[in-house]
Formats: structure tokens, sequence, C-alpha cells
């Protein structure tokens, strides 16, 4: 994981990772992801791959995202418009941003799935809060390094 500098001298991991993942016949599998500093960013990201996915429905998808050195997400076919247009509709609706970007505040996973009812396709966006950092101090403090024996 890439680390950046929040303030003079002080390294911070990433605190955000985004992913899109596809579930089908019992199968779920990855179509991207991405490790980011901040919630907005991620947000934005995400509304990113809803539109691209959206828009990709019956004809080429759009070119990879330059800014950010990101990778866009694996296109999907839909078999029907319902997915598409739920995802547009979750990209252009505030109210959906406000509580996306609540819920990774609050240290929740901020989650959309769309399904093409069709074929029984399942489209996840995600976004998670990632606290590395504090994890790894935690599991230090509940288990200690053993004590040193050398010269034994």
């Amino acid at each position: 994981m890439k680390a950046t500098l929040s303030a003079p001298g002080r390294v911070r991991a990433l605190d955000y990772v985004a992913g899109v993942t596809v579930t089908a016949g019992g199968r779920t599998l990855p179509l991207g992801g991405i490790a980011l500093p901040n919630r907005r960013l991620v947000l934005r990201w995400l509304r990113r791959q809803a539109l691209r996915l959206a828009d990709g429905h019956g004809r080429s998808p759009a070119p990879a995202a330059p800014w950010l050195g990101a990778r866009d997400v694996r296109p999907v076919t839909f078999h029907g418009s319902d997915a598409p247009e739920a995802l547009r509709a979750w990209a252009g609706d505030h109210g959906s941003q406000d509580q996306a970007i609540s819920a990774l505040e609050s240290g929740r996973p901020a989650l959309l799935t769309v399904v093409d009812p069709f074929v029984g396709l399942c489209v996840t966006l995600g976004g998670w809060p990632v606290d590395l950092c504090g994890w790894a101090a935690a599991a230090s403090a509940n288990h200690p390094y053993p004590p040193r024996t050398e010269g034994v």
C-alpha cells in the first residue's frame, strides 16, 4: 500500500479502498479497485465507475481515466436497462452521495448493488475505510514480540 505525506515529516497510509465486483451464477469476480487517501476521492471514483458502466450499456466503454493514474474497472454487458439506469440515478443523486460520505465518515462501508434481473447479474460498487495503522498497533499490543534470547 502506498503512503502519502499528511503533514511535514509525517507519513500516513491511504485510508480508503474502493472496488467493483460482479456476481453471477454464485461466483463473485472483481472488476477493479483502488486505494485512496480520502472519502471524497472514493466517492468520485465510484461515481465515475457507475457512469462508465452505465454508459457502456449497448456500446463500447469510455476510455480509462487519466486522473490519479487510476485504472477504470472492466466493462460489464447488461441485458436490460434497469441496472444501468440505477447506476446513473445513484451517481446523480446528491442524497445518495451524502449518505455514502456519512457512511464512510462513521467507519462503515458505502455500498451500492444493482441487479440485472434478466440474467441474475449483480454489480456492487463499494468503498471502505481502512485503518491499517490502528490495526497494526492493536495487533502488536495484543500479541507482543517474544522476548529476545540473545547469548543464551
